[in-house]
């Protein structure tokens, strides 16, 4: 029999990024959650019909339900403004905080003080880091990395504490800013797919006591599916803020991060998508009139990073297939290096806030002097005659950085290592420019890119990685154009499109998301069938090495995360082979004493209602009730002298909305609850706050079918019953817990299986 989370018998179940786990009896799992280890639970994303439920849908007349329709659309609407705003002021923070720091800088060098132009681009940078780690690291931990990971498994069904309040909102903005700025190598899509979900979730809430949010119409969605749709939602309009790509920002919450999909949710992501992009549209517009200082003058976000009409023959193809092999295989050994140096990151982040702090400062020291010292390694080079813009170039962006050269000269390295990110990018995908970089100069870039973008991400800052991986695909996609030279009609800057393609594709493996974001980018469609063979080429070449990178980040914090498919040894068991006691089960009429001691010694979520003579002629399953709502009735104490059927005045006490999912800083605990002896004694009628129609399976049905079902459906509790009547009327309770690998082989550590990693070819319709 099951129990219904995860207590210390589930030692096997731990993230594999910490190294120490309590042996405390708790009422969850634990996993890393931004960078701390916090207990997580699971999303009732099934429909709990108890008698409540239904009165209250039956009560919801024409209106009502055109209320809670146009509701979520215009939430979608809300989203769709708030995050396209969010992510206008984060663009345009930092392209004036980094443009102010190259501007003051690159004066300096003009002057020929050299020293104090490092002292202040050192100093810069370290002091933006400094505010961006200190305010994570104490403010809002679940701020760190992207959060593209967190997401993703709460999409799953997993409920990691904290990591959509309004605290995470707010230091996840102002801490990318700041920490983009410092030119640390990490990007801010990954933190604006997180903002758009905070967004999302906070306006799904159904309204806010502490905010005095508490419009009526707000209760409809006081629960986890229809907060689930709103983050997804949110997270296609993170991506389209941050690319202004809003298909590409549908298709990537379709494909990477949501588990479940329907086509009214579809719509819905599309609106809000297209929401982003009109507003972007016109807060650019008002940017190239010269209205938002150092903003307008570079950047990914606000150019066409590539636009020219390009013609490719038959004989083009093998080189950029053998670009495509390389990239996957650059790729997985990026996510393997990534993992690994997680692993690391987190013993010292064990140690205390200080040394998180620390490792966050010493990485941008080192970041510092190697952007900084890397261009004095390169030698100048003369000023093209037909250059398209002015050269050398003074101050924040361009193609031709002077840095240290003499006057009608450039040094090549420091157009790319000493800038912004997207103005590298720019420079690396920009046209005719075949002749503009040196291979010492792209083969140092490359190399610097891959590690410090490893380097960078784990510190305790928000940071992306979408964009270090398409500066580091770039690069080595701009180097193999170089080497190939005359032999191909491609030019280097196509070359440096399909470098970022093969490296998204080796890191990230998605497939459709990514080369529509890429398309919308580049703004050209003549190169779609090269970027659907490098996209399909790299995933399936890294497939045969390793995980996604978010995958192998969710497995490395312990986030419980079901796949898709399930793995053949789950079908030589059955589902009664892997639950686990005790199982503890309410009568429909139980006494109080008994539900406080129960809630009391276990952390349950879930517990099986049963009915047995005389109240039925043999014992049955009657359905399940969840501890959030035992706790609502013990608080209103809805209690009687003798075990019998609740009175109508009883019940009026109570109404949906009671049973309603709590905000994400509410919910009771059963220590907060005080009783008399008296008030012990009587008794609780559950039936009427009973789920009677729960999901359940036979016992001998087999474990990777049950997966199948509760992974489809979005359940956090599968009831086991017997096959054969005349015996106990439930078996056991199913949880995610129940279908993780590391519960199953713990339960049998002689099961047969296969040693070696199956290769999953899965090459996706594009």
């Amino acid at each position: 029999m099951s129990t219904n989370h995860f207590t210390n018998e589930d030692s096997n179940r731990q993230p594999l990024l910490y190294s120490q786990r309590s042996t405390v009896n708790s009422s969850s799992q634990v996993a890393i959650v931004g960078a701390n280890v916090s207990p997580i639970e699971s999303l009732d994303y099934e429909i709990f019909e108890n008698e409540f439920f239904k009165q209250d849908w039956r009560s919801r007349g024409k209106v009502q339900i055109f209320q809670y329709i146009l509701g979520k659309w215009l939430l979608c609407l809300i989203i769709g403004l708030i995050v396209s705003l969010i992510g206008f002021c984060n663009n345009l923070a930092v392209e004036n905080l980094a443009g102010i720091k190259f501007v003051v800088t690159s004066n300096m060098m003009l002057e020929r003080r050299f020293l104090l132009a490092f002292l202040v681009f050192f100093a810069s940078n370290l002091s933006l880091t400094l505010f961006s780690s200190i305010i994570t690291a104490l403010i809002a931990p679940t701020a760190t990395g992207s959060g593209i990971p967190e997401v993703k498994a709460y999409l799953n069904g997993v409920d990691a504490p904290g990591i959509f309040t309004l605290r995470t909102l707010f230091v996840k903005i102002i801490g990318s800013i700041t920490a983009v700025s410092s030119s640390l190598l990490i990007g801010k899509a990954g933190p604006m797919v997180h903002t758009g979900a905070c967004v999302a979730s906070l306006l799904g809430q159904g309204g806010s006591k502490r905010y005095g949010l508490t419009w009526k119409w707000l209760r409809f969605f006081k629960n986890d599916r229809d907060r689930r749709d709103l983050i997804i939602c949110g997270s296609a309009a993170g991506i389209a803020a941050a690319f202004r790509s809003p298909v590409g920002g549908v298709l990537f919450a379709l494909e990477e991060m949501a588990s479940w999909w329907r086509s009214a949710l579809l719509w819905r992501a599309f609106f809000t998508a297209a929401t982003v992009a009109i507003m972007l549209r016109a807060m650019i517009d008002v940017c190239l009139s010269g209205k938002c200082g150092l903003f307008g003058k570079g950047g990914l976000i606000m150019f066409d990073a590539y636009s020219a009409s390009i013609s490719y023959h038959i004989g083009d193809v093998p080189p950029v297939f053998v670009l495509a092999v390389i990239g996957g295989i650059l790729g997985s050994l990026y996510n393997f290096l990534l993992s690994k140096v997680l692993r690391i990151y987190n013993f010292i982040n064990e140690k205390g806030t200080i040394y998180k702090i620390v490792l966050a400062c010493l990485i941008s020291i080192i970041t510092s002097f190697l952007l900084f010292g890397l261009p004095w390694f390169t030698s100048c080079r003369p000023c093209p005659a037909d250059a398209t813009e002015p050269c050398p170039s003074i101050g924040r962006s361009g193609n031709y950085k002077k840095f240290q050269c003499p006057p009608d000269h450039y040094n090549d390295l420091a157009s790319l290592i000493f800038n912004t990110n997207d103005d590298a990018i720019r420079n690396l995908l920009s046209k005719n420019t075949n002749d503009e970089f040196e291979y010492s100069s792209m083969l140092i870039f490359f190399i610097t890119c891959f590690f410090l973008s490893i380097l960078s991400y784990g510190i305790v800052v928000p940071a992306g990685l979408f964009v270090p991986i398409i500066v580091t695909g770039a690069s080595y996609g701009r180097f193999v154009g170089m080497l190939v030279g005359e032999r191909s009609n491609l030019n280097h800057g196509l070359y440096a499109v399909l470098g970022a393609a093969s490296f998204l594709g080796g890191s990230m493996r998605s497939t459709v998301s990514l080369c529509v974001i890429i398309l919308e980018l580049t703004n050209n469609l003549l190169l779609l069938p090269l970027i659907m063979m490098v996209l399909l080429v790299s995933k399936t070449v890294a497939d045969a090495f390793n995980a996604n990178i978010y995958d192998l980040i969710m497995k490395a914090k312990g986030f419980p995360y079901l796949e898709t498919h399930a793995e053949p040894y789950m079908r030589q068991l059955t589902v009664v082979d892997v639950v686990t006691g005790p199982l503890r089960i309410f009568n429909g009429f139980e006494k109080v004493r008994n539900i406080v001691f129960v809630l009391k010694t276990t952390g349950h979520n879930g517990f099986p209602v049963t009915d047995e003579p005389p109240v039925s002629e043999a014992p049955v399953l009657f359905g399940i009730i969840l501890r959030d709502h035992l706790l609502t009735l013990l608080k209103k104490k809805a209690f009687q002298c003798t075990p019998t059927e609740i009175s109508n005045d009883a019940l009026k006490k109570f109404s949906a909305e009671d049973f309603a999912k709590k905000g994400s800083r509410e919910g009771e605990k059963i220590e907060d609850i005080q009783l008399t002896d008296e008030e012990m004694d009587m008794f609780i009628d559950l039936h009427p706050f009973t789920n009677a129609s729960p999901y359940t399976v036979v016992e001998t049905m087999s474990l990777g079918k049950a997966l199948t079902l509760f992974r489809e459906v979005g359940l956090r509790h599968l009831l086991v019953v017997p096959k054969i009547s005349g015996r106990s009327p439930v078996v056991g309770i199913l949880t995610r817990h129940d279908f993780m690998s590391e519960h199953i082989l713990g339960l049998y550590p002689l099961l047969v299986r296969n040693k070696w990693k199956r290769l999953r070819f899965q090459l996706p319709c594009v």
